[in-house]
């Protein structure tokens, strides 16, 4: 936390309250930071300003893409579909392995390139033929505000809305979030406390009471991401204690997807994840029962297929983000023996492939 030394400007923020000594208190996610006038949270983007907690980054992103759904990663969730992708600044974790520290570390307000309303992006969305919007590339956490009412945007124009997510968030302002999501990947970074507190600046449990609560109380599709570092979280142990848990507290059917990860920001002296590491945690994870255990980052057509859990065979296979094989009806069922694969699907049509197209949007 910071004091700014110039007025900070943005819109009246929510889940906070004043305390006895002058100060406020953000009620958002477990940092419940305490801020003083002109200071900033640990987000970057949450601050006090004339006695009152302001978000800075509201209508304001650090770019739009039209994405294969696929990317998010998302594989049980209307396949083939493209997603328009957009996020802000800040984050309120500290990964020292964030893949896209650019942005989520960023103070730099003025890296920030595009004013877009909720009202305007939905009309992008819908205008570019996307099925879906998705708040990514930082985490929509702290900028819920934003998030939520671009939520009820798209809603309007019959836009689904994404949440990609490390889920580090208070229950009570969860709730109201996830309500507005139709689908949400969360970063389950991995299964020990120790390595949210060394590597990530948070705890596990409040990851975890949010997954929970993401699955039994909402309608919100739910799939989880795992990035495993070599000598970090990728021991046989903690990944059967992750897929067991995954396996008891979310159910079979919750989709995960382990993640190779490269050197990047803190922690460029880790090698790459070898791809035998991802090939090991699927099979466990799928030992414990999970019915949808993929793998990212690698090339791995066996890890990217999604597999009938009543015939076996593959019925949406997959290279990297392009669709080879689609073998399910229009309700999501399996062509081959009738069995429902878990998910949310429709009519399949071309799917959207591998491309990414940048997108430029007007605040108006």
């Amino acid at each position: 936390m910071e004091r700014s030394a110039d007025p900070i400007s943005g819109v009246p923020a929510r889940w906070w309250h004043k305390l006895d000594d002058g100060r406020i208190q953000c009620d958002l996610c477990p940092r419940n930071c305490k801020l003083h006038e002109g200071q900033r949270a640990a987000c970057f983007v949450r601050a006090m300003q004339g006695g009152e907690m302001l978000l800075t980054t509201y209508g304001r992103s650090s770019g739009f893409c039209i994405d294969p759904v696929e990317k998010k990663p998302l594989n049980n969730f209307y396949p083939g579909s493209s997603i328009l992708s957009f996020g802000t600044a800040g984050c309120n974790l500290a990964c020292k392995f964030c893949q896209n520290w650019d942005i989520s570390k960023s103070r730099d307000m003025d890296r920030l390139m595009d004013d877009a309303t909720p009202q305007a992006i939905a009309r992008a969305a819908k205008k570019e033929g996307a099925k879906s919007v998705a708040f990514t590339y930082n985490d929509p956490v702290i900028f819920a505000e934003y998030a939520m009412d671009t939520a009820d945007a798209c809603h309007a124009l019959g836009v689904k809305t994404v949440a990609v997510t490390a889920g580090y968030m208070h229950l009570g302002p969860a709730r109201e979030f996830y309500a507005k999501m139709d689908a949400a990947n969360v970063d389950l970074k991995g299964f020990t406390d120790d390595f949210y507190v060394n590597l990530c600046g948070g705890h596990l449990q409040p990851v975890l009471d949010i997954l929970a609560m993401i699955h039994h109380e909402t309608d919100c599709w739910l799939e989880l991401t795992t990035l495993l570092i070599p000598g970090k979280n990728d021991g046989d142990d903690e990944l059967k204690a992750l897929s067991a848990w995954v396996a008891k507290e979310l159910g079979p059917d919750v989709p995960l997807h382990f993640s190779a990860f490269h050197p990047d920001w803190k922690m460029d002296d880790i090698p790459a994840t070898p791809p035998a590491t991802l090939t090991r945690a699927r099979h466990i994870a799928m030992d414990t029962g999970l019915r949808y255990v993929y793998t990212g980052n690698v090339h791995d057509k066996a890890g990217d297929a999604t597999y009938c859990p009543g015939c076996g065979k593959p019925v949406i296979e997959r290279d990297w983000y392009r669709i080879l094989g689609y073998e399910l009806d229009a309700t999501g069922h399996c062509k081959h023996c009738g069995t429902a694969i878990a998910g949310r699907f429709g009519e399949f049509g071309k799917p959207f492939g591998p491309q990414r197209i940048p997108v430029r949007l007007h605040a108006a």
